[in-house]
């Protein structure tokens, strides 16, 4: 945790994928990266805010180590393809959002990996063979996350979340990629948690089958008018997505939820995507943060 000064933002940071710290991290070395990582999003935030990281009170809540063993289980497929059945209808379920022609995508289950990696990468003009490692480990820790309603995994990442919040008692809750499901489900679990904003950035909490319906709780409705709703703890809800960032679709999450405040779509970093430094840097993060510091 940072070190902030009374009356200065107090923020518990829930990570994206792709943070894990390792299979045999000790204690004592986890909460070594844990401060290092508490930093450096401190460091992120007080840069877009034109302010000292000293005024940011920043904890990290780590989940990883929580998913590890579902995720270190399954392995990493064959060389184009993904062998796991949920990703596989993960993989299917998000191309189909982006846009990727039907002849790309079918015979999904066989998962021709490397012909929608090449797509995804033209079409948002991003590195190939960056995007492939990186699609390999969004499906690999969001279907660890979800696969099941009630899994252990599942409870123990979102109780570790709540854990840090009940903690910390932040004024803002900043939620990136699969943080910002573990964290919406935290803050649904525990009405007691009451951060006065829950900011969500490069959210995939509307992406249809693979997150949306698998949320807990449930969506309500009938289709097509099924909605989410805002985690009634939370004191305001703004999204940011980056219509760049493909981890985010759909990018508006006021479609699919209620009682969102705000709901940015905004260019962040049109080469470095799903970045969480880049959203935290950004000019809407700090017009989002800013008033709950004064700048």
């Amino acid at each position: 945790m940072t070190s902030g000064a009374a009356g200065d933002l107090t923020v518990v940071a829930v990570h994206g994928v792709g943070n894990s710290f390792g299979a045999d991290v000790t204690p004592e070395r986890k909460e070594e990266l844990r401060a290092v990582k508490a930093a450096a999003w401190a460091a992120h935030l007080a840069e877009g805010l034109g302010i000292t990281a000293e005024r940011i009170d920043l904890d990290f809540a780590y989940y990883a180590d929580r998913l590890l063993p579902r995720v270190a289980e399954q392995g990493t497929g064959s060389p184009d393809g993904i062998d796991d059945p949920l990703e596989q209808e993960m993989l299917a379920a998000w191309s189909a959002q982006l846009g990727v022609p039907a002849e790309v995508t079918q015979g999904y289950l066989t998962v021709p990996l490397r012909q929608i990696t090449s797509w995804v990468a033209a079409r948002f003009n991003l590195a190939e063979g960056l995007l492939s490692i990186f699609i390999r480990v969004l499906l690999r820790e969001v279907a660890a996350y979800l696969r099941e309603p009630n899994s252990p995994a599942r409870h123990a990442a979102r109780e570790e979340v709540a854990e840090r919040i009940a903690r910390q008692r932040p004024n803002v809750v900043i939620a990136h990629s699969l943080g910002s499901v573990v964290a919406y489900e935290a803050l649904h679990a525990h009405p007691e948690l009451r951060p006065d904003l829950f900011l969500t950035i490069g959210s995939p909490l509307a992406l249809p089958q693979v997150v949306f319906h698998r949320l807990c709780p449930a969506p309500q409705g009938e289709p097509p008018e099924v909605v989410g709703r805002r985690p009634p703890s939370a004191g305001r809800w703004v999204n940011i997505a980056d219509p760049g960032d493909p981890v985010c679709v759909p990018p508006q999450l006021s479609h699919y939820f209620e009682g969102i405040a705000l709901d940015h779509t905004t260019a962040i970093a049109p080469f470095d995507f799903h970045q969480a430094r880049n959203y935290l840097r950004s000019a809407a993060t700090a017009a989002t943060i800013g008033p709950y510091l004064g700048v």
